[in-house]
């Protein structure tokens, strides 16, 4: 396959220090084509979260290779990846990880700013307007419904217009209404900008709308196909 959006290698991970150390993934090798939905299920404990974390470069593997849109993550400081996922991907987590004090608008706004971005309001105003918030730009997070924070969440991802969104249980926290608008806002929006889509989920549902679904166990890739096969 020439040229994918991810590629992993031999990855091995472990968390924790001394006794307490968990190996959680061992010996992952994944490829995953630029513009595929991919899926990852398994059950609690499986490495689904860990995995989608290292290749965002938010956990680092102990060894193995991860190479996103291009780049290998392996030797990268911690300023670096954070300069590369900035611009790279956007990640969109269960729990919205909106800044309390400040409003939807700066909430999307401020990663623009921190990369130098001189149109950063502008973008971030065009971002919330596309997941319908047009009218919410000064409500602060608590002023919003679960449904609107993930959407401002899911505007600050994709402010960047990154190659790559990773989700982690996008609609853990939401009912099952607000939770399948989101999905398919996603969807709509992944679509549009043809970016490379990776998402955590317990839902089959969800899961049966990626193009590729993978199955992890105990750490190890079980089995992976069609989404449809799958589910």
């Amino acid at each position: 396959m020439a040229d994918p959006a991810i590629e992993i290698r031999d990855l091995d991970l472990s968390l924790g220090r001394g006794a307490a150390r968990v190996h959680i993934l061992q010996g992952i090798s994944l490829t995953i084509r630029r513009g595929e939905a991919v899926g990852l299920i398994g059950p609690s404990g499986s490495g689904k979260s860990t995995l989608l974390m290292a290749l965002a470069g938010l956990e680092k593997p102990d060894r193995g290779a991860i190479v996103v849109d291009g780049v290998s993550l392996a030797g990268m400081s911690e300023d670096a990846l954070a300069k590369f996922r900035g611009a790279r991907i956007g990640i969109v987590f269960q729990s919205f990880h909106l800044i309390p004090t400040l409003t939807a608008l700066e909430n999307v706004a401020a990663p623009l700013e921190l990369a130098g971005a001189s149109d950063a309001f502008e973008r971030a105003e065009a971002e919330l307007a596309a997941v319908g918030l047009a009218g919410r730009l000064r409500h602060y997070p608590a002023q919003l419904s679960g449904g609107e924070q993930q959407r401002v969440a899911l505007a600050r991802a994709l402010a960047p217009r990154p190659a790559i969104l990773v989700a982690d249980e996008p609609t853990g926290n939401l009912d099952e209404a607000t939770g399948q608008a989101i999905i398919d806002l996603m969807f709509e929006l992944r679509a549009e900008r043809g970016a490379t889509l990776v998402l955590v989920t317990h839902d089959p549902d969800l899961a049966a709308r990626c193009d590729r679904t993978i199955r992890l166990r105990s750490g190890r890739i079980e089995a992976q196909a069609p989404a449809r096969v799958m589910a």
